[in-house]
C-alpha cells in the first residue's frame, strides 16, 4: 500500500516583498507606460520572485500606481490576501528615492522600535528591497531624477485594529515588515521579533516590570489584578516561556510577573521552554507524581495522571489538594528565573478559568477577584 506524502506547507512573502513589487510595477508604468502583468522582486537573501501585479493606474503624467495580493502562503498571518499598494511619483532636481506612509500604512509614535518616533512603519529591509528595486528601473531607463514612493494599503486601519501595533505605538495602520522577504509557514521568528519589539517599547517607556500572558483572555484578566501599570508593560508571549524570560533579561527589564492558566502553568512548572501542546505534553503523569509528594494522596495522584486535559485535572485539585497551586507558581517562578540565568526578579500568578486567583508566588493576590470578575 502506496502512502500517501506528507503536506508540505508552502511559502508565501511578507508585506515589505509586497510593498516593493507595488513600487517596482507602478515604476515602470511611470517611466516606461506599461503596466506589468507580474514583476521580478530581489529579495533580501538574494533570491528573485515573481510576483503577480493586481491593479494599475496612472494618475497624471509624473504619477502612477499599483498593488499587489499579499500572500503569506500556509501561514496564518492577518495581512494575507491584504492588497499592498506604491504610488511612484517623479521627484524632479534630486536623484533621492524618498519613501513615505500612505493610506492604511502605521506611522511609530512610541520609542523602542528599529525606527524612531514620527517614521513611517515601513522597516529598513523593505525600504531597502523598495530601493533597490526602484534603482534597477532607474539604471535600466536612463532617467536622471529621482522618485518619490508612497505606500498604502486601503484595508491597512481594519487590518491593524486584529494586530497588536496599538501596543506598541504604531497607530493609522499596519507595518510593511520583513528581515528576508519571505514568510515562513507559522513563523516562529516573526512572533519571537514581536515578542521582542513589545519589551523594547516597554523599557523605552521607562518600564522595569512587565506582566507577561499567553494570549488575550488571560491579558485581560492580568490588567485587571495590575490596573495601574501602563498599556505597555503588558506582553504577549505566546508559547515563548523561555526565549521571552532571556529576552526580558536582555531587554533591561528588572521584574517579571507571569499570570496564566493552569495548563500552560504545568508546563512552565516542568521548565518546557515551549508550551505549545505539538511541543510540549500537559505531562498529567508528573502532576500526579507531585500531587502525591504534596498530598500524600495516592488514589488522587491517579486520577490526575490519567486525566483528559489539564482542566479537568484543575477541578479535581481544586477540591482535594489545594495545596499543589501554590507549588506549582513556585516552579513556575523558579524555571521562569533559571531561563533568565536569575537577571530578573520573577512572580507567578495562576488564575482559575473564570479569571480569579488562585495562588501567587508571594502570595499577596492569593483569592483575589480581578475587577472584570467582580
Amino acid at each position: 500500500m502506496s502512502r500517501k506524502k506528507a503536506h508540505r506547507l508552502r511559502s508565501g512573502f511578507t508585506t515589505g516583498t509586497a510593498a516593493a513589487a507595488a513600487a517596482l510595477a507602478a515604476a515602470g508604468l511611470l517611466l516606461q507606460g506599461k503596466c506589468p502583468v507580474q514583476v521580478r522582486v530581489r529579495l533580501l537573501t538574494g533570491d528573485d520572485l515573481e510576483i503577480p501585479v493586481h491593479a494599475c493606474g496612472i494618475d497624471c503624467k509624473d504619477s502612477a500606481w499599483c498593488s499587489v495580493i499579499k500572500d503569506a502562503g500556509d501561514d496564518p498571518d492577518v495581512t494575507n490576501k491584504a492588497e499592498i499598494g506604491a504610488r511612484v511619483s517623479r521627484l524632479e532636481n534630486t536623484d533621492e528615492i524618498s519613501i513615505f506612509a500612505g493610506e492604511g500604512v502605521g506611522r511609530i509614535t512610541k520609542p523602542g522600535l528599529e525606527l524612531a518616533p514620527g517614521e513611517p512603519a515601513i522597516n529598513p529591509g523593505p525600504r531597502r528591497m523598495i530601493r533597490e528595486s526602484l534603482e534597477k528601473v532607474l539604471q535600466e531607463t536612463g532617467v536622471q531624477h529621482g522618485l518619490q514612493v508612497e505606500v498604502f494599503v486601503p484595508r491597512g486601519k481594519e487590518i491593524a485594529r486584529r494586530t497588536l501595533n496599538h501596543r506598541l505605538g504604531i497607530i493609522g495602520g499596519i507595518s510593511i515588515l520583513g528581515t528576508t522577504g519571505v514568510v515562513r509557514p507559522m513563523s516562529h521568528a516573526a512572533y519571537i521579533a514581536t515578542i521582542d519589539s513589545a519589551l523594547s517599547v516597554a523599557r523605552a517607556c521607562g518600564l522595569d516590570r512587565v506582566v507577561c500572558t499567553t494570549g488575550r483572555r488571560s491579558e485581560r484578566f492580568a490588567q485587571g489584578l495590575f490596573p495601574d501599570l501602563a498599556e505597555e508593560g503588558f506582553v504577549q508571549t505566546g508559547d515563548y516561556f523561555a526565549e521571552s524570560m532571556k529576552r526580558a533579561k536582555r531587554k533591561g527589564h528588572k521584574e517579571v510577573f507571569l499570570v496564566v492558566f493552569f495548563g500552560k502553568a504545568v508546563k512552565m512548572a516542568r521548565g518546557a521552554p515551549h508550551t505549545h501542546a505539538a511541543r510540549s505534553s500537559l505531562a498529567l503523569e508528573d502532576l500526579g507524581r507531585m500531587v502525591l509528594e504534596v498530598c500524600s494522596a495516592a488514589e488522587l495522584a491517579a486520577r490526575v495522571a490519567k486525566a483528559n486535559t489539564a482542566r479537568e485535572a484543575f477541578f479535581m485539585l481544586q477540591d482535594e489538594c489545594p495545596e499543589i497551586f501554590e507549588w506549582v507558581v513556585r516552579l513556575m517562578a523558579e524555571k521562569a528565573q533559571s531561563f533568565a540565568e536569575n537577571g530578573v526578579n520573577v512572580r507567578a500568578v495562576l488564575l482559575d478559568y473564570e479569571g480569579r486567583v488562585i495562588a501567587d508566588s508571594r502570595g499577596a493576590l492569593k483569592q483575589m477577584r480581578t475587577p472584570e470578575m467582580a
